[in-house]
């Protein structure tokens, strides 16, 4: 088994042997030949333009990068499997959104830029990757927010400041995975033949007040044309990387179907929403505040004022 990043890992892979190399550049396709590879896990779709040094980098990382491991992939004769880490983004979120959007369902909201507009690219990709290449078992995991002790995400930076801002009039519903329940689901779906498109996310939602309720943190309520200027001042604290589609998701939610995750594809959960929420909430200090976390809350002040 082979990893392939441009990052080396920070801690030891067991079996599998590390490759540094780019997916956006097309000597992907020698690397994947060269070893005969059978299965390809593709869980390289970057989140937040903060930590891919900008919209342009995240959109050339999430989409150009997904074109060319998938143009390595149609030329390798030994692929087998492809494995494909997705988001529940690719229904966006607004407020004409039904209670719970299945994986057949297209969405309401219309994707501008952000996470939400990669996402879809990158499945229409795959997709015309499935049609191109039938012999192969294409699996495409649309994921809730994945949150636990050990995620780092703007989702778990957002839930651990000391003060949350959150949209006046709003309450958005929520649902989450716990980090180890999001491992395992790549494993069964590496392990198992499991074509399709599948939602996954741990049972029940939660509504944002609930989960502030939960963390025992102080809000402040916001007009929602203040929205961007507050995400200014969380990325300016270095608190939080938000993108424009994850303050609307902050503002409306997004709750799925997980039906088919255990009817096809055969998956249960260790962890519901409230307990994957609960899990990672145990494991934030409640230590002083800091001088960040001071100036974000004289900004959310100003903002207010």
């Amino acid at each position: 088994m082979i990893g392939i990043d441009v990052v080396p890992p920070r801690a030891e892979l067991g079996r599998v042997r590390f490759v540094r190399a780019d997916i956006r550049n097309p000597v992907i396709a020698k690397v994947i030949a060269g070893e005969d590879v059978d299965t390809v896990v593709h869980t390289g779709v970057v989140a937040t333009p903060g930590s891919a040094g900008g919209r342009s980098s995240m959109k050339e990382i999430n989409v150009i990068g997904t074109m060319q491991l998938l143009a390595a992939c149609q030329k390798a004769p030994g692929l087998r499997k492809l494995v494909v880490k997705s988001s529940t983004t690719v229904y966006g979120a607004g407020p004409r959104d039904p209670a719970m959007f299945t994986e057949e369902m297209a969405p309401r909201a219309i994707h501008h830029s952000g996470l939400s507009k990669d996402a879809v690219e990158v499945e229409g990709y795959v997709r015309g990757f499935a049609r191109r290449r039938p012999d192969v078992t294409v699996s495409t995991l649309r994921m809730a927010n994945w949150i636990g002790p050990r995620t780092d995400s703007p989702i778990t930076r957002y839930f651990a400041m000391p003060v949350v801002p959150t949209v006046f009039g709003y309450d958005a519903r929520l649902q989450f995975l716990h980090e180890s329940d999001g491992v395992e689901a790549i494993h069964h779906a590496t392990v198992e033949d499991l074509p399709g498109t599948f939602n996954l996310a741990g049972d029940g939602v939660l509504v944002l007040s609930q989960a502030i309720r939960r963390l025992g943190r102080p809000v402040v309520r916001l007009p929602s044309f203040t929205a961007s200027s507050t995400a200014a001042v969380v990325r300016r604290a270095r608190l939080a990387d938000f993108s424009p589609d994850q303050i609307t998701f902050l503002t409306y939610g997004r709750a799925v179907d997980t039906t088919r995750m255990r009817t096809e594809f055969a998956f249960e959960p260790q962890y519901t929403t409230a307990e994957a929420f609960d899990d990672f909430r145990a494991s934030i200090s409640t230590g002083a505040m800091t001088a960040a976390s001071k100036l974000l809350t004289a900004g959310l002040g100003a903002l207010r004022g």
